[in-house]
């Protein structure tokens, strides 16, 4: 299929704003696969085939997500690459060819993790030494890889075809694919003793304990897990309603007491 040339430039500028949109710069669209097919459909000029791709790429990834800063499938981008291939060549030769775009877009966002991980320490210098300018000059380039992890696939898929995306997946080192994926592993475990540095885990060590047991060794799935977790911070928030009411009805009466002394 042979793409316009103000086509090849509105989707990869689609893609490079999907990418940055998604990690919350300035995080204003809703980020489902289906909302980038209709996007695609409006360039395209096919809206239907742009929902039809989308929503068939939503049910791919309903489900998965990346917790703890793991690196999953690019799904937004899939659709976008699925949606312009799939209005002339059909839904599933369109989708033949997203999803091994989607499937590099699990190593490119590792790629640009790392990257950002050097980013964030130059800022940091910067910072310390009270260069606020440079800090936030250097800071822009953090959304700008993300985009771009996005943005080069789709250009290069939209101009040389899936050819060069399946050229690019074979070409690629072991080792480094290798290097990329044991990366990829230790991301999530990184963002999980992060986001429990920041939590209360001395005082509910318990449930965190209870969820590794679930998940370790009796294989509850996560959607099952969350449920658990939910039931009990829910139960956990109403025993502290109840003992925050209890304390403000002892303080009042201490308080009307108090006065009734006074006087």
């Amino acid at each position: 299929m042979h793409f316009t040339v103000l086509q090849i430039i509105l989707l990869t500028l689609l893609a490079f704003i999907k990418h940055i949109d998604y990690y919350g710069i300035p995080m204003l669209f809703v980020n489902y696969p289906v909302f980038w097919g209709l996007f695609t459909g409006i360039i395209m000029g096919d809206v239907q085939t742009g929902l039809l791709v989308g929503g068939t790429v939503q049910l791919m990834s309903l489900g998965v997500a990346g917790f703890g800063g793991s690196s999953v499938p690019d799904y937004g981008t899939t659709a976008i690459i699925a949606t312009a291939f799939g209005v002339s060549m059909g839904k599933s030769a369109g989708l033949a060819i997203g999803l091994p775009v989607g499937m590099l877009g699990v190593q490119l966002d590792v790629i640009v993790k790392i990257l950002n991980g050097f980013v964030a320490k130059k800022a940091k210098s910067y910072a310390d030494a009270r260069e606020f300018k440079k800090m936030n000059a250097v800071t822009w380039l953090g959304p700008i890889f993300f985009g771009l992890s996005a943005a080069i696939p789709v250009f290069i898929s939209v101009t040389l075809g899936q050819s060069a995306v399946n050229f690019i997946l074979q070409v690629m080192p072991k080792w480094f694919m290798s290097g990329l994926t044991i990366a990829g592993e230790m991301l999530p475990a990184v963002g999980i003793a992060m986001l429990l540095n920041y939590m209360p885990t001395g005082k509910l060590v318990n449930y965190l304990l209870i969820g590794f047991f679930l998940a370790a060794f009796l294989k509850v799935p996560i959607i099952g897990a969350a449920i658990i977790g939910f039931a009990a911070a829910f139960s956990t928030y109403k025993q502290a309603e109840k003992e925050g009411q209890a304390r403000a009805a002892a303080d009042a009466a201490n308080v009307t007491s108090g006065i009734g002394e006074d006087e």
